[in-house]
């Protein structure tokens, strides 16, 4: 059976997928983990859990059009599937459970209006 859980860094790498959309391919990828965690991270490593992404059926990719960039060569492209959008829902409730229980750091539902 596959493993259907989440990492930290799968789960950063595909909501990052999620947000760059078009533009979600590795080297984009990891210029963005770079700007939004403040810390760089290799490009293998990114394609490594691209890939593992992937074969738990939480991405799927196809080749983008060549471009006047990159001397023509077409970039990889990534996508979230609706399982993969099933692991970050599932992933986002149990940490927010787990946030909710710690009685210092709980977030305050009545000051979000819920």
């Amino acid at each position: 059976m596959k493993e259907t859980r989440l990492g930290e860094f799968e789960e950063v790498i595909l909501l990052l997928v999620g947000i760059l959309g078009e533009e979600a391919y590795a080297f984009r990828i990891a210029e963005e983990f770079k700007v939004q965690a403040g810390r760089s991270s290799s490009i293998g490593s990114v394609h490594s859990t691209l890939e593992r992404l992937g074969d738990k059926g939480f991405l799927t990719s196809e080749m983008g059009k060549p471009g006047a960039t990159r001397g023509g060569r077409r970039k990889r492209i990534y996508t979230i599937t609706a399982a993969g959008r099933q692991a970050l829902q599932t992933s986002r409730d149990f940490r927010m459970s787990l946030w909710n229980q710690l009685p210092d750091l709980a977030i305050d539902k009545l000051s979000l209006g819920l």
